[in-house]
């Protein structure tokens, strides 16, 4: 990953993850891409990472990749009626669980820049009759949402794969309104990275 500029890594990302839809169900997203159920793979690591049966089993079973590495919902306290907006949606397993916290009163917003996994999430919503869920083709540095326009963000281990982080942060705080809540889940460096690790591109989109 040599000389790489902001928009070669988003490329690396936008293809790893395209490549995780694509290739279902032969290549699961864990167990090193062995899992022949990709469902059964994002339910076990969605397990170990704090959602319950009871989150898995009220969302289609395909929009669980197990591509979380928390559970930014236990801190967010999303509410009946709020707008939330999630920060790389994938295909949309956060946003389908917020949707029955905010009600048909509240919106749930999900971006996402890979194509590939708008379309399932988007495939999902319709076919599952969800209505208070709106999935938008974006990226999390220059979101495709108005000014002061959501009450709660949250984020699955997306951030950290962003290039430009600051302006991420930038960013959510343009679409929250005042007093609105943030809540991340997601990977911190507890130390430094080797040159070879910084040049491994399975390493950065793992």
């Amino acid at each position: 990953m040599n000389n790489l500029n902001n928009g070669d890594l988003k490329n690396i990302v936008r293809d790893s993850y395209k490549k995780i839809v694509t290739s279902q169900p032969k290549m699961g997203c864990c167990a090193g891409g062995n899992s022949k159920n990709v469902g059964y793979c994002g339910e076990d690591i969605s397990k170990s990472i704090g959602y319950s049966n009871e989150d898995m089993d009220a969302v289609p079973k395909n929009s669980n990749l197990g591509l979380g590495c928390g559970n930014p919902q236990l801190i967010a306290n999303i509410c009946e009626g709020e707008t939330v907006l999630d920060l790389g949606s994938g295909a949309g397993f956060d946003c389908f669980l917020a949707s029955k916290k905010v009600g048909e009163n509240g919106l749930v917003i999900g971006v996402d820049m890979t194509a590939e996994m708008l379309s399932q999430a988007r495939n999902n919503a319709i076919n599952n009759n969800y209505s208070n869920v709106d999935f938008r083709l974006g990226e999390i540095e220059n979101l495709p949402v108005a000014d002061n326009a959501v009450d709660v963000i949250i984020s699955n281990c997306v951030i950290n794969l962003s290039p430009n982080k600051q302006r991420v942060y930038d960013e959510t705080y343009r679409v929250l309104k005042n007093g609105g809540r943030l809540a991340i889940s997601d990977i911190v460096l507890m130390k430094g990275l080797t040159e070879e690790m910084k040049k491994n591109e399975k390493l950065y989109c793992g």
